[in-house]
């Protein structure tokens, strides 16, 4: 299995990915992340892979790939599209540096879900701003 990591470019927080998400699910489903280029290791994602992505300087939250196809920009150039599950899942934060693009990411490099890992006592009450500079920082 094989992830990608993607900057999300403009996104605040997770709660503004998953708005902007939203209303593009509704206008024209299903939902899908275009791209340039299509994915040589298309098969190792497509075995449970996931798009990370990298909110204001850090991973934060996952969406696991259902498919990838080729598809059309709106002038007809012709890109691929990563069809998303609309399920963000959060994951411990990680600061990551900008890049261009996307990026493969190996399974055991992949930062946990939150899910999986203990709860520090009262952070769901912290601000998500100190919440993810702490996580960061390894301290949550």
């Amino acid at each position: 299995m094989l992830h990608l990591t993607k900057l999300a470019v403009g996104v605040r927080e997770i709660a503004h990915l998953a708005q902007l998400q939203a209303r593009r699910l509704d206008q024209d489903p299903p939902l899908r992340h275009q791209t340039r280029n299509f994915p040589r290791r298309a098969e190792e994602i497509l075995a449970g892979g996931s798009i990370y992505w990298v909110i204001a300087g850090a991973t934060l939250v996952r969406q696991r790939i259902l498919d990838i196809r080729p598809d059309a920009w709106d002038d007809g150039t012709s890109c691929a599209a990563l069809i998303l599950d609309p399920l963000l899942v959060p994951v411990a934060a990680r600061p990551t540096k900008p890049f261009q693009g996307w990026r493969y990411l190996a399974a055991e490099a992949a930062p946990p879900d939150l899910s999986t890992m203990p709860e520090a006592v009262g952070a769901d009450e912290l601000p998500a701003a100190m919440r993810r500079e702490l996580q960061s920082l390894g301290l949550l």
